[in-house]
């Protein structure tokens, strides 16, 4: 049980770091539109403000989780309120998931960063507090799908976040330089979504065959990258959380 738990945490924290990088990028895209000595102040309020939404939704939802007795019967199934969440959790990350590869893929380049009107301080913040909300919510559920301990959870949002405040450059830059990755982390949303709605309906897929699925197709992924080192640029994808700013962003960071 502790190399379970051990693996599940890393598994997460390595999962949520790719996966988050969306949310670093929108928060720089944001926080560009600031002038260059408040920028640095506003993407750290930004990545704490994450953090610190992360662990109130863990909050409320663990409490949730605890509601077992059966709210409502459907054709003989009993759904409790934490089957419901559950339920809702899955279909959420399904969405997500596949709507981000959508936009990756076939959608409009930076379509959400062109709705950014935030010009002072005080509106980048409120922004920023709103984007938060929205990245929270798969990043939560995503921990509640892959392990059961809520310790790991909140050690995993914890760590995650520090590890944005310190690598979310270089997290950033690995990322865009190898999409596969990005694209195989939103595959793994699938699968936890669906591993969700299945607990929903009281069928638990065992979490080993969950992370052996996720080690494996990584693993393939990694010794691609090996093989296909010289061969050339990878795959261009279009990103929904960025248009032209990113290019003020890495001006402003190579300022600092």
């Amino acid at each position: 049980m502790e190399v379970e738990v051990i693996i599940s945490l890393l598994t997460l924290v390595a999962l949520e770091a790719v996966l988050g990088i969306d949310n670093v990028i929108f928060i720089s895209i944001i926080a560009a539109k600031l002038p260059v000595d408040q920028q640095k102040r506003a993407r750290r309020i930004g990545l704490i403000l994450a953090g610190v939404l992360r662990i109130g939704l863990l909050m409320l939802i663990s409490l949730i989780m605890k509601l077992d007795k059966d709210l409502f019967v459907v054709f003989g199934e009993g759904f409790s309120g934490k089957e419901l969440v559950l339920l809702a959790g899955g279909l959420f990350l399904l969405y997500k998931s596949a709507t981000e590869i959508y936009h990756k893929m076939e959608g409009e380049e930076g379509d959400q960063s062109k709705q950014i009107k935030a010009t002072t301080f005080a509106q980048v913040i409120t922004q920023i507090l709103i984007m938060d909300m929205v990245f929270s919510i798969d990043s939560i559920i995503t921990a509640i799908g892959m392990v059961k301990e809520v310790w790991v959870m909140y050690v995993a949002v914890v760590v995650t976040v520090l590890i944005m405040l310190v690598a979310a450059e270089k997290i950033s830059d690995f990322v865009n330089r190898h999409p596969a990755f990005k694209m195989l982390a939103l595959s793994f949303l699938l699968l936890i979504g669906f591993s969700l709605i299945t607990e929903g309906f009281g069928l638990e897929i065992p979490k080993g065959y969950i992370y052996f699925s996720m080690a494996f197709s990584l693993l393939v992924d990694v010794f691609q990258l090996r093989m296909n080192k010289a061969k050339g640029e990878p795959v261009t994808t279009r990103e929904h959380y960025r248009a032209g700013e990113e290019k003020l962003v890495s001006k402003a960071a190579q300022k600092e």
